[in-house]
């Protein structure tokens, strides 16, 4: 071919936008907060134990420091989109940092179980807000051509965050005491508030005072979401299917049907637009993002009770081997995010959910539990797998919808990630206190029981590929 002809050609062709310095500034800001909420997910998993014996509780109640986080985060997810509008993306980030940061703070000073439970509460108000605020702010300053190498640089500490909760759990454990499992994000989010007072573009000229909140959707999102995952999750308790649990997953469907109705019926703008699910592209990505959320954190829930009851170590080393798996994911995701722009989302999803099932697969194994060097190698090509799914997954997302729908996309993938986390968590707890019930607690019937769960994490983990397959093949703008 005639090399004059192939410059030509290789000229004509539409070459992606630059990121410029501006857009990483801003994007690594605005990622402080995505970090500290995702990390608060799973951080506090390996600390119940010390929490309840330090205030003096029951482990029944404690368990809500961490489940009342993700019942909160969920409420307050759905608000974010109209606040968004409403006063502006800046300030609405802002405030919830700086609310996560209070709250952050009287949870390290707690006096009791409830007190803490409450702080916990009020923290995951900000954590739910501060995130998909965050990630839509992003999205609208990037736009579709640089999305996906943009998300794939700032989503690092996104994506390695609940990976390395366990880890960054069990030092301050050990050497702080519970307490710094709050209060160590007190630092970080002063300069992260700090950073974004100077660097966040103001958005005063594209928000909307006319908006009103829409109050019937005000009331049946969140209460129904809210008795959805209580239900889910007392039922994970493993005192079974009783009545109250009953009760609470009954109002919680018939909620979120009334919210269906409403939301497709109402002229105003609905709190969760469900109407961005009439297009194909987004249809694919919410569900793909509530099979991911319930793979992710179930398995963070699995794995650090994996290596203290079956291997018996401690909670320190149980997160430390945690950490190839927070290695792989990060090291892969930069590169995700720019293969996601060249190739587009569908190859890249796949592989990564590919190489997540196979980091699982030797713990799913009958006979024991693999050997350290295996355990690593496997943790690492999981953590893999885990890094190479995201970009993809938040690209295909935005791709599919208009940049002034960002903030209401924003608010539904929060929600179907934190919701799917909730429902994987309390599916494997159930699976995984059924398997303990029939053999011992320790020793070669406690690695049966977890080989029997990690197999229902692997059919979760298999499961994400048929929407990740329907994903578009191309990258956008590209023929």
């Amino acid at each position: 071919m005639d090399p004059t002809v192939a410059r030509r050609d290789t000229a004509s062709r539409p070459q992606p936008e630059r990121l410029d310095p501006a857009l990483v500034r801003l994007g690594s800001v605005l990622v402080l907060g995505a970090v500290l909420a995702q990390l608060d997910a799973t951080i506090v998993n390996v600390g119940l134990g010390p929490m309840a014996d330090g205030l003096d509780t029951s482990m029944a109640t404690v368990q809500w420091v961490s489940a009342g986080y993700l019942l909160t985060v969920a409420f307050a997810a759905p608000l974010s989109g109209w606040l968004h509008k409403r006063y502006g993306g800046k300030r609405v980030w802002l405030a919830s940092v700086a609310l996560f940061l209070a709250a952050s703070a009287l949870c390290g000073l707690a006096w009791s179980g409830g007190s803490l439970i409450a702080f916990r509460l009020l923290q995951g108000v900000g954590g739910g807000l501060m995130q998909p605020v965050g990630q839509s702010l992003v999205a609208r300053h990037a736009g579709p051509q640089r999305i996906g190498r943009l998300v794939g640089i700032i989503t690092v500490p996104v994506s390695v965050a609940p990976i390395l909760g366990p880890v960054l759990g069990g030092v301050l454990v050990q050497w702080a005491g519970w307490r710094w499992l709050f209060l160590v994000n007190v630092p970080v989010g002063l300069i992260a508030l700090a950073l974004a007072a100077r660097i966040v573009p103001s958005d005063t000229g594209e928000r909307d005072t006319s908006v009103r909140p829409d109050g019937i959707g005000l009331t049946l999102l969140p209460t129904g979401l809210a008795a959805l995952v209580y239900g889910l999750a007392q039922y994970g308790q493993g005192d079974g299917g009783g009545p109250a649990q009953g009760v609470a997953l009954t109002v919680g469907a018939a909620f979120l049907a009334g919210y269906t109705v409403h939301a497709l019926r109402t002229r105003r703008t609905p709190l969760l637009d469900l109407r961005l699910f009439a297009g194909r592209g987004f249809t694919l990505a919410g569900i793909n993002t509530f099979l991911l959320g319930a793979a992710l954190y179930s398995s963070m829930m699995l794995l650090p009770l994996y290596f203290m009851q079956v291997e018996g170590v401690s909670p320190l080393r149980a997160g430390l081997m945690l950490a190839p798996q927070a290695l792989g994911s990060a090291l892969i995701t930069p590169l995700a995010g720019r293969l996601t722009d060249r190739h587009g989302p569908r190859a890249v999803v796949l592989a990564g959910i590919t190489l997540t099932v196979l980091g699982t697969l030797p713990f799913a194994l009958d006979g024991g539990a693999p050997g350290e060097l295996l355990a690593a190698s496997a943790l690492f090509v999981r953590g893999v797998g885990l890094g190479a799914v995201v970009p993809p997954n938040v690209a295909a997302t935005y791709t599919s919808v208009d940049r002034t729908q960002a903030p209401a996309a924003t608010s539904a993938r929060t929600v179907l990630n934190r919701v799917g986390g909730s429902v994987g968590t309390a599916l494997l707890a159930v699976i995984l206190q059924s398997a303990l019930a029939g053999s011992a607690a320790h020793g070669a019937g406690a690695a049966s029981a977890y080989a029997h769960t990690f197999r229902w994490a692997l059919a979760l983990g298999a499961l994400t590929l048929l929407p990740a397959a329907l994903y578009p093949r191309r990258a956008p703008g590209k023929d």
